[in-house]
């Protein structure tokens, strides 16, 4: 078991250990990843850094104590609120992540319901199947039960099935600006009418979209109405770490009307140190995140952003034209911005993943249809040609027949019929040795392409959930 060591390590010591644990991670820096990392500039970097730091120690959690935070985290709703259509009455907080956000609209819409709705014992919320798992997360934790009604052809969330999912049950209904599996936008202007025709609030997550949108609808590039300026449209979500470029954890969440807000606080007043309010999820509330945001946002000004989006733009837009010149790939629907999916009906997009591992580059693999996601922001314009060069690569290998590739995909189909039939140490021993006569030392092939595929064409999904929850529960749990 570890333990806290007995004595203390030199400051150097530590940083070193640190710094060789961090060489093990994809090399963001040089825009080798998809997703996950907003990078601009190492100028950007440092002034994230300065500002973070600077408020590193305060705590947003008293914003009497620390009125600094309070201006910054209001100037910085109220910039976001103007930025997506709203007015004096649209209000907010800045959150932790787009998860908290929309854990919050969802706990805020149940405490709405029951005040106005009263009547409703089992609330029910409807959302497209690409709307984000977070709402997923939050249906559980606040008892919403979320109804998921399957989306058009094109991705987008289909008006008139998610009007024959409402029920009297329902009180909230939600759309993506854009989705983030293939970055489409929702036809959020009829999705809020309808909402507001059966009196029921209505959520666009624009976790992703929120910071860039409007940026990208100034360009000249058309964007389908879907922030605050859409009647119907009752709170939104946006990420200043995503299109935002600020530092993490950082996203707001905004509703329509103060009194709406009112539902997201808690407040405890019978506590014998005192009384407890909580604008959101968390207690403490991290300063550095909000100085950040604030800072970033001041410095860029709507002049840097847009020069950014510009960016970021052209290289989408020639990304999607070189993906789609490769023979066997393309891009799923008609995307508004720079998040897409690379598909294929005649090759399999996993083991593309996999041959664009081995050259260095990481990209989140989807399902439902087989897919990769693509998320480009600003420091893929040096790398863009390198990318299509390696996926050209990539795709060429694996539109070739190789034995080793069927006999991955077969020792998988085999390891899963034996596990119903032998014992699990049985199992692993003959996979083994049937492993390494076909070259894969001694275990179950490592690429993960055939292990993909199968559990997204696994009939029982709740054992899969038991699998995913026990892989969870390893990497959180014990120290490697």
């Amino acid at each position: 078991m570890l333990t806290i060591p007995a004595k203390g390590r030199s400051k150097e010591g530590v940083l070193e250990a640190m710094r060789a644990a961090r060489d093990h991670d994809i090399k963001w820096e040089q825009g080798r990843v998809f997703g996950l990392v907003y990078h601009i500039s190492d100028e950007i970097d440092n002034l994230l850094k300065e500002a973070f730091t600077m408020f590193f120690a305060e705590n947003g959690l008293n914003p009497t104590a620390f009125p600094s935070l309070r201006k910054f985290e209001t100037e910085v709703v109220a910039m976001t609120a103007a930025l997506l259509g709203g007015d004096q009455n649209v209000c907010g907080n800045i959150t932790t992540g787009g998860t908290e956000s929309l854990l919050m609209a969802v706990k805020t819409a149940r405490d709405w319901s029951r005040v106005h709705r009263p009547g409703i014992r089992e609330p029910e919320m409807v959302l497209p199947l690409t709307a984000h798992p977070a709402f997923d997360k939050a249906a559980e934790y606040f008892g919403v039960r979320a109804v998921h009604v399957p989306v058009r052809a094109d991705f987008r969330a289909d008006v008139e099935a998610m009007r024959a999912a409402i029920t009297s049950n329902t009180i909230l209904m939600v759309g993506s600006a854009p989705s983030y599996p293939h970055g489409v936008i929702d036809p959020i202007r009829e999705l809020a009418a309808l909402a507001q025709e059966h009196g029921l609030l209505f959520h666009t997550d624009s976790c992703v979209g929120g910071y860039m949108l409007p940026f990208v609808r100034k360009l000249g590039y058309p964007v389908p109405d879907f922030d605050f300026s859409v009647p119907g449209v009752t709170s939104m979500s946006a990420d200043l770490h995503k299109f935002g470029y600020a530092a993490k954890p950082a996203s707001v969440v905004l509703y329509r009307t103060p009194e709406l807000r009112r539902h997201q606080m808690f407040v405890y007043i019978d506590w014998p140190g005192g009384i407890y309010p909580s604008p959101t999820m968390t207690g403490s509330r991290a300063g550095g995140p909000v100085a950040a945001a604030w800072a970033l946002m001041n410095y860029l000004g709507e002049e840097g952003y847009l020069h950014i989006t510009d960016t970021v733009m052209k290289t989408a837009k020639y990304l999607q034209e070189g993906i789609k010149a490769i023979p066997g790939l393309t891009v799923l629907s008609d995307p508004e911005m720079s998040v897409f999916a690379i598909a294929s009906a005649k090759i399999d997009v996993n083991e593309v993943a996999d041959e664009l591992e081995l050259r260095g580059w990481h990209l989140d693999r989807q399902h439902f249809p087989a897919c990769l996601h693509m998320t480009v922001n600003y420091m893929h314009a040096a790398v863009a040609d390198e990318f299509l060069a390696d996926l050209e690569a990539a795709a060429g290998v694996v539109r070739k027949p190789s034995l080793r590739k069927t006999a991955s995909k077969f020792l998988i189909m085999l390891a899963d019929f034996l596990t119903h039939i032998l014992p699990e140490k049985w199992v692993s021993w003959l996979m083994g040795k049937v492993s390494s006569l076909l070259g894969g030392g001694g275990g179950l092939p490592s690429r993960l392409a055939p292990i993909y595929g199968l559990i997204g064409t696994l009939p029982n999904r709740g054992d899969l959930k038991e699998l995913v929850l026990d892989l969870l529960d390893g990497l959180t749990r014990r120290a490697s």
